[in-house]
């Protein structure tokens, strides 16, 4: 029993490290400017279509194939702000959100003509899809290094933010970007690197996705970020903390309730747990790491 439970917490462990990577992502452009990127889950779509290619061309070479997929996701990510994203930087939020759900179409229709509906085998290297014992215990590897690559990711993320200056100004920015562009730091260059690092993580968790899928098609990266949005929220959405907090606990929460239900109505799993987010929303509107708004009195 308790062999299984080891297995199944390294489980939920590594679900929730790709829910944080993509829900970071999404926090890192809102926080700087407060924009929900619904097509962050399409950059994972060009990455896997980047990796298939390359494979196609005769490159087996994992250590070439995974970080031109990462490289790929982080162009998409600089060509997505400066096609779609730069031309409503002043515009509403609303207009941003319209036009990341119009580019996130685009996208998904483009891999539509280009690579057809059916799915497009991306075969990983074979020590991946191998496992490690710990006893009795049989670990994946992809799970050993998804969880190790959210935490390394994190540390990361968290040392450029502190300890850099792009990463003091993208803090700055996410305070008060004419402020910002007052003490003479180029605002253009800030939002370009939260797109850059944003597509970065991306890359990172659509490496992981594909390994466990082994193909890559159209529509693969609407429900991790729909996973990592409502991650983002119950966390805290614009809060980077928050978005590692609520990427874990939704990781934790699918997995735990798998676990426990019966068979009969493990296939609610997806709605139990978005009730459950609910109702932690009701009492704490702001997430679990956010910031209550002052919106004045209320009657």
């Amino acid at each position: 029993m308790s062999d299984y439970i080891l297995q199944q917490a390294f489980n939920a462990l590594s679900v929730g490290g790709e829910y944080a990577l993509l829900a970071l992502g999404l926090a890192i452009v809102f926080s700087v400017m407060n924009l929900v990127n619904f097509a962050h889950g399409d950059m994972i779509t060009v990455g896997g279509y980047a990796m298939f290619l390359l494979l196609m061309f005769g490159v087996r070479d994992p250590l070439l194939v995974l970080p031109f997929g990462v490289l790929m996701t982080v162009a998409a990510a600089l060509l997505l702000e400066r096609i779609a994203f730069k031309p409503v930087r002043n515009a509403s939020p609303t207009t941003g959100m319209l036009t990341a759900f119009g580019a996130s179409i685009v996208i998904q229709n483009i891999a539509l003509i280009f690579g057809g509906s059916r799915p497009k085998a991306v075969p990983t290297a074979d020590w991946i899809a191998s496992s490690i014992s710990l006893g009795s215990v049989q670990i994946p590897i992809v799970q050993v290094l998804e969880t190790g690559v959210t935490i390394a990711a994190i540390i990361g993320l968290v040392a450029l933010l502190r300890y850099t200056t792009v990463g003091l100004a993208m803090r700055a920015a996410a305070k008060d970007v004419p402020t910002v562009r007052l003490m003479g730091i180029k605002a253009d260059r800030v939002i370009l690197t939260a797109f850059a690092i944003s597509g970065f993580l991306a890359g990172l968790a659509g490496i992981f996705i594909l390994a466990r899928r082994g193909a890559v098609d159209p529509f693969m990266g609407f429900a991790p970020v729909l996973k990592a949005f409502v991650a983002a929220v119950l966390g805290g959405f614009g809060s980077l903390p928050g978005a590692v907090v609520g990427g874990f606990a939704l990781g934790i929460a699918e997995v735990t309730l798998q676990v426990v239900l019966p068979q009969e109505i493990a296939g609610f799993r997806d709605a139990i747990v978005f009730f459950l987010i609910g109702v932690v929303l009701v009492f704490r509107p702001q997430g679990i790491l956010g910031e209550r708004p002052d919106f004045g009195e209320k009657s």
